[in-house]
């Protein structure tokens, strides 16, 4: 395992423009949600899927996707609150971290574990039989999306995982200890809704797991590359650990 503060700045730019479309994904009870899947400029690739976080599919998400998509992947967006609010998409504003919270904690207390994998497992089945879809399959999650992203690879089937800033995966570790595919994690070093002796605790945990990485940006709080978000953006931050991510993505999944 790597650990490491980072402090020294890299770039990266995209400059194709993908194509999107509404994806109908079913699942095992007969329901189904309307999913967002991002095509790259040149009609295929590896595929990713990107896990929201509390607020929903909304402008950031999307234009995450756009970047992921740009770079040669073929984005599935599901819609993790579709059981109880389909289309949320809270973009910042005052009441958005309430009403973010708000969907939240109705998602963890409407809709039980088992259900909630199963529906992430039923998306990340539906975008490998994507046309599109070439090769390996990998997870990227951001906050709320950052523990299901780590949820999803613990119980197998992904290539790769990108977890930023998921606050409930210190929780997890003992499901997720002996992961099987290369693991990226994000954090910042003063993230008041991530108390660093838990950031400290995956550190540990993964510290003899050649395939995993730790990357803490110090002093830096929570959501830092949301750069729609002005009560959260980072943007030296951002340049910092995109650049990263952009790497691991490149190494595990474009082969």
């Amino acid at each position: 395992m790597a650990f490491r503060w980072q402090v020294a700045q890299r770039r990266d730019t995209v400059s194709a423009m993908p194509t999107t479309r509404a994806e109908t994904v079913p699942y095992d009870d007969g329901t189904s949600s309307s999913d967002t899947v991002f095509i790259p400029d040149g009609g295929g690739g590896p595929g990713l899927l990107l896990l929201q976080e509390i607020f929903g599919v909304n402008d950031y998400v999307r234009a995450k996707a756009s970047d992921l998509a740009a770079l040669g992947y073929v984005v599935l967006c599901p819609d993790v609150f579709h059981r109880i609010e389909p289309g949320v998409a809270i973009e910042p504003g005052e009441e958005a971290l309430e009403k973010g919270f708000a969907v939240s904690q109705r998602y963890f207390g409407e809709i039980d574990e088992g259900r909630r994998l199963s529906d992430l497992q039923a998306s990340l089945q539906h975008l490998r039989r994507l046309p599109e879809a070439q090769g390996p399959v990998g997870v990227i999650g951001y906050c709320f999306g950052g523990t299901l992203s780590y949820q999803l690879a613990a119980g197998g089937g992904v290539d790769a995982c990108v977890s930023y800033y998921g606050s409930g995966v210190a929780g997890l570790l003992e499901r997720g200890q002996r992961l099987s595919c290369p693991a990226l994690f994000h954090f910042g070093g003063a993230d008041p809704f991530l108390p660093f002796e838990q950031v400290a605790q995956i550190i540990v945990a993964y510290n003899n797991q050649d395939n995993t990485e730790v990357l803490v940006q110090p002093g830096v709080g929570h959501a830092f590359e949301n750069h729609l978000n002005p009560m959260f953006s980072h943007p030296v931050a951002a340049a910092r650990s995109w650049p990263v991510t952009v790497e691991f993505l490149r190494a595990n999944l474009q082969r």
